[in-house]
């Protein structure tokens, strides 16, 4: 169990008052007793009132600690296996059908998600594509941090393309990934994940495929996330004339994967793509990975609850055994 917010338990601190008060008025009417010669309550006598105050105070204070009950497992993990999602964030990555219609880079990134709960036992990370490759998130065990950094770190032209007057993608960096420590030593089966809208500069696919050897245990599948009606909306709601969608994205993606002895796939195809991503990651050792948060339970809701409870029955006034007797008394 954890703690949100521990400091503001010191709000529990304000459950001394009741029985302060309590006491306080205990000791004055002690004092009107004895002037008068009255013959003093029993020890227990209005006790039960602040004590269920003073009880559903502190409860209150533990509430608003933000008490969480968290549940963690340990999961078995490849150890010969990883993928890197690369996610093409170039300009053209934010045509969408419409202005408020989901953006190609929108779709690219839930695709993601999607196709890495496909092979949940890869540890997997992200990297950004314009004219150069970027990490975002190393390769990882867990799948919601993973969720995490694709949906809130991720966006347009993040890198930013050197030179802005130019189409900025270049499948040329894809190179950039063998030589820049995106894998562990230990990952014999280095999966790369290319989400893009195939709207790329001239690709020298030879060049990619020596430095993204199969024989180095690279393994290359591209998703084209594009369609033939989109426009890229300017911060005025009007699409902007510069860009026109260009329909040969296929076709070059096509030859890219061809050249690093992979596959090609539309946006439509996630399904195939996830059983092609099985299917390279194979099987292979494992290991136990660190405890990963399985669910979160909130328990302040339920001490808000016996609290409120706890301070309705401190104000009710029940009869005491005394007074039921002197009704009888006085009836008879």
């Amino acid at each position: 169990m954890t703690f949100l917010t521990p400091l503001a338990a010191l709000v529990a601190l304000a459950a001394l008052l009741p029985p302060a008060a309590a006491l306080l008025g205990r000791s004055r009417v002690s004092a009107i007793r004895r002037t008068l010669g009255l013959r003093p309550p029993a020890a227990r006598s209005g006790l039960a009132a602040p004590a269920l105050a003073a009880a559903g105070i502190a409860l209150l204070g533990a509430a608003a600690a933000q008490p969480v009950l968290e549940r963690h497992a340990s999961e078995r993990v490849r150890k010969d296996a990883e993928a890197l999602f690369v996610i093409d964030t170039s300009r053209s990555m934010a045509a969408s059908a419409t202005l408020t219609s989901p953006t190609r880079l929108d779709r690219a990134i839930e695709a993601a998600a999607q196709l890495r709960a496909s092979i949940p036992d890869v540890p997997s990370g992200i990297a950004t594509l314009t004219d150069r490759v970027l990490p975002d998130l190393l390769p990882v065990t867990d799948p919601a941090s993973f969720d995490g950094v694709a949906r809130r770190a991720v966006a347009i032209e993040s890198p930013p393309p050197r030179d802005q007057s130019i189409r900025a993608t270049t499948y040329a960096a894809l190179s950039e990934v063998a030589s820049g420590n995106y894998f562990e030593p230990a990952a014999t089966r280095r999966i790369v994940v290319l989400l893009t809208d195939g709207e790329s500069n001239p690709v020298d696919g030879a060049r990619i495929a020596g430095a993204l050897e199969p024989a180095k245990g690279y393994r290359f599948v591209a998703i084209r996330v594009w369609g033939g009606n989109e426009a890229v909306y300017g911060s005025d709601g009007k699409p902007e004339t510069a860009y026109r969608p260009d329909p040969s994205g296929l076709a070059v993606l096509d030859g890219l994967a061809a050249a690093l002895g992979g596959n090609a796939f539309t946006e439509s195809e996630l399904g195939a793509v996830s059983s092609t991503l099985r299917s390279l990651a194979g099987q292979g050792p494992t290991v136990r990975a660190k405890g990963v948060t399985q669910s979160r339970t909130a328990l302040a809701p339920f001490l808000v609850a016996a609290a409120l409870l706890l301070l309705l029955l401190s104000v009710v006034r029940f009869p005491r055994q005394g007074a039921f007797q002197s009704v009888r008394l006085t009836r008879q």
